[in-house]
């Protein structure tokens, strides 16, 4: 479901992607609105599930989290149960960052930190492979990010 957004939407959103820290105040002088206006319209944004969070970004590297790792994993049997108990696991292991169901040859991608190989080797081990009906794994391990970015083109919606 798609929702209509007015200019002044479009912005709040634009800024906040550049910089979910800044103040209300600052938000509605760059908008042109009263703060109490702004503050309404992303208050609405955020209850309408539009603005899901506001968040820090943090280089894996400088804390440690030398390995990501994009992991394509298989389940058997392909049946509802099996991808709800193997999704409830994903759900509660913060080593994986993001979890996509895909189509193709393979079920799920998770993009998975971990501290070195080694670290990675044994979360596989001792844990995604004993998630509930992974059958098969393939792993890309990722030498350099040429771009990364968590800013939706709002100005084509």
């Amino acid at each position: 479901m798609s929702l209509a957004f007015d200019s002044c939407d479009k912005e709040i959103i634009d800024i906040l992607q550049s910089d979910s820290s800044i103040s209300n105040i600052e938000l509605s002088k760059k908008i042109g609105l009263s703060p109490s206006a702004c503050l309404s319209r992303t208050k609405r944004l955020k209850e309408l599930g539009v603005i899901k969070q506001f968040a820090t970004i943090i280089d894996e590297k400088k804390v440690g989290l030398e390995i990501v790792t994009f992991t394509f994993v298989n389940l058997s049997p392909h049946n509802r149960n099996t991808a709800n108990a193997f999704l409830l696991k994903v759900k509660e292991t913060p080593e994986i960052l993001e979890c996509y169901n895909i189509t193709g040859s393979w079920d799920y991608l998770l993009k998975i930190v971990s501290h070195d190989i080694a670290s990675y080797r044994n979360f596989v081990m001792d844990s995604l492979l004993q998630f509930p009906g992974v059958n098969k794994i393939d792993t890309n391990i990722v030498l350099g990010t040429d771009k990364q970015s968590f800013r939706l083109p709002i100005d084509q919606v």
